[in-house]
């Protein structure tokens, strides 16, 4: 099984026009013509992830966050990105991410986060569906319907519990019952008027600035649970991508934490 099998699979579920304007998503580093050996699927591209990859005889890895996004204007040691480029070329490893355009796509990120929460996502009034036709449609956010309602204290327990968060950034305990909620993975602020105005009780993401806070008491129960905390299973949907399309070829969902921030 080539590289370029495994890419073309991924970007037939979450094709590349479904990036925003401003990403990079796809191949990233290597040679597609190659065999694959092993694939490591993660969030973030490091070093460290590099150096798993190598130990796990991977030639590919596919990540969430794209190794490449600003650019390079030379490639030495002066920076992480810069190290990480260098050490996958040097092990002849091949990086694909899948970012944006998997945010987006049907089935992609969001839904995986409500399979976690155990809801079942709806279509609205503007079409969403849980439709895997994923060739034109994007997806910024989804709607899903909890199994049964629950007092909101109840319920962001429980998603801290399915995401193993220690604490999460709400604002005011909504007094209703938490039944329908709306879904934006990593940085969804931008999304949560619309989800308002899809009239649900709650909206999770993984990060929303301080004054989009102010002024939703009572409309919305907002949980926010952190940007590594709420992606951290996309590389699920990379392996059961791959196990699916590409039978034969080794996954291993990384070991590497590459979460940033720390909690003291």
């Amino acid at each position: 099984m080539k590289i370029q099998q495994v890419l073309s699979a991924l970007e037939q579920f979450a094709p590349l026009p479904l990036q925003e304007s401003w990403d990079n998503a796809g191949l990233q580093i290597g040679l597609t013509e190659a065999e694959v050996s092993g694939a490591l699927l993660c969030l973030d591209v490091t070093e460290k992830v590099i150096y798993e990859a190598i130990a796990k005889g991977c030639n590919l890895v596919v990540s969430h966050h794209p190794l490449l996004f600003r650019g390079l204007k030379q490639v030495s040691d002066a920076n992480d990105v810069q190290r990480t480029v260098r050490k996958a070329i040097k092990h002849d490893i091949c990086v694909i991410s899948m970012h944006t355009n998997m945010d987006n796509a049907q089935g992609g990120v969001n839904f995986k986060i409500a399979e976690k929460l155990g809801g079942a996502v709806f279509t609205d009034n503007k079409g969403r569906t849980d439709s895997t036709d994923n060739t034109d449609i994007k997806q910024p956010f989804v709607l899903a319907e909890l199994p049964e309602a629950m007092e909101a204290k109840a319920f962001i327990s429980l998603v801290k519990e399915r995401f193993g968060v220690k604490c999460a950034h709400c604002n005011e305990l909504l007094k209703r019952p938490v039944k329908k909620v709306a879904i934006c993975g990593g940085a969804g602020d931008f999304m949560l008027d619309e989800a308002i105005a899809a009239g649900v009780d709650a909206f999770i993401t993984g990060e929303m600035h301080y004054h989009v806070f102010f002024g939703h008491e009572q409309q919305i129960q907002i949980c926010v649970i952190g940007h590594y905390e709420s992606e951290q299973f996309t590389s699920e949907i990379f392996q059961e991508i791959i196990q699916k399309e590409c039978p034969g070829v080794t996954t291993f969902i990384a070991e590497t934490n590459t979460n940033p921030i720390q909690y003291f």
